[in-house]
Formats: structure tokens, sequence, C-alpha cells
């Protein structure tokens, strides 16, 4: 295992608290930080070549999107903290792929916000933070 921490953002207050509380625990110890940033995507959809055109169209937008407003200004505030860092923006199921990308990194922990974006889908299907805790083969720490 790395000395490597996976810290999820989305653009979120909760989300910028956990990149906070990441780069303090990373100051401490060293860690380097996988800062990640998941557009929640099914691969299960049934289309025709048009649709699926615009579909990766629209994934492209989505990605240049979450870059440049979450994922540089996070990585812009980790380099002025001098702390080692890398950005991954992908899409998919968010908890399943935040797991998937600890165990890519071999990370020590996951840090998320306890609330992002989507309260309300929360409250009937689950928070993400919830499902990794549930989930997750290394600790989860949940920002309040």
């Amino acid at each position: 295992m790395s000395n490597a921490v996976l810290v999820a953002v989305d653009g979120s207050d909760g989300g910028t608290r956990a990149l906070r509380y990441a780069s303090e625990r990373a100051k401490l110890n060293g860690a380097k930080l996988i800062v990640a940033y998941v557009i929640e995507w099914s691969p299960y959809s049934f289309n025709t070549p048009e649709e699926n055109a615009e579909r990766h169209m629209r994934r492209e937008q989505e990605i240049e999107r979450a870059e440049a407003s979450v994922v540089e200004p996070a990585a812009a505030f980790l380099k002025a903290e001098d702390i080692e860092h890398e950005t991954v923006v992908t899409h998919g199921p968010p908890a399943e792929t935040l797991l998937k990308l600890a165990e890519k990194h071999a990370v020590q922990q996951i840090l998320v916000g306890r609330r992002g974006q989507s309260a309300i889908k929360n409250l009937l299907f689950g928070s993400v933070a919830g499902n990794l805790i549930q989930t997750s083969p290394v600790p989860v720490v949940v920002v309040p």
C-alpha cells in the first residue's frame, strides 16, 4: 500500500471541506493526494449510433467542465500548499468508481464530504459516503 489518500471532490461545500482536511493530513504525514471527480454515468443505455455520438460529445464536455470548475482549482490549491497530488476525472457509478480508483492507486484511505451535490437523490437512494463506508476495504473518512 502506498502513502496515498483518495479525495472525492464534486464542487460542493462538503467536497471542499474534504479537500482542505485531506491537505492538512497530507502535510502531517507526507501523503500524496489523488483528487477524484466522478461524473455519474451509466454504461447501460440502448442508443442509436447518432445518440451514441451525441452522448460521447456530451461526455467530453462534462469532463472539460468538471476539470475547469472543480479539479483545476483543487489542484491549484494543493500546488500552492506544496502537496504532491494527482487528479482524475472519470465517469461511472460514484461509489463503485471511487473504490476502483482506490484499488488502482493503492490508497490508505478515502476522504469524502458528508453531503455532496445531490442531496435529494441521496435521501432516496443512499449517499456515496454511506455506500463507501459499507463496501470499502480501506478506511473511509467522512468530513462534515
